[in-house]
């Protein structure tokens, strides 16, 4: 995968985005019993009310982000179409995906069925060592 020009999310009020992550984590928190941030080997995304959370993500060089649908009734899917890359499976209610990104650079995706409707766009920014 060859670092992209990323995507940006359309979503402007950083209260409105950082309220539906907040219950996207609580959400997290109540299917998995813990945080999402004491996985451990990953770095976990989470898919809600057609967000991604967070919008942004930077990881280190050989990261594996690990998307999970948090929502009750909605599927997502992640999609590097810029890269080339096919799109994921549709991920249900708790379902989840993974990718490793071994290349510095910025990789935006999308929600295939949401990135129109609702401007689910995310992006991950991969630092070099």
């Amino acid at each position: 995968m060859a670092a992209g020009t990323g995507l940006a999310h359309a979503e402007t009020d950083p209260e409105k985005i950082a309220k539906i992550c907040q219950e996207a984590e609580e959400r997290y928190v109540q299917i998995y019993g813990h945080p999402s941030a004491e996985e451990e080997g990953v770095t976990v995304a989470l898919m809600y009310k057609y967000t991604f959370c967070p919008v942004t993500l930077e990881v280190p060089l050989g990261t594996t982000v690990r998307w999970v649908n948090v929502d009750k009734r909605t599927s997502h899917s992640t999609w590097f179409r810029d890269e080339g890359q096919p799109e994921s499976e549709r991920l249900f209610p708790e379902e989840t995906a993974e990718q490793t990104f071994d290349v510095p650079g910025e990789w935006g995706y999308l929600c295939g069925p949401h990135w129109e409707s609702h401007d689910m766009i995310g992006k991950v920014i991969v630092l070099p060592q």
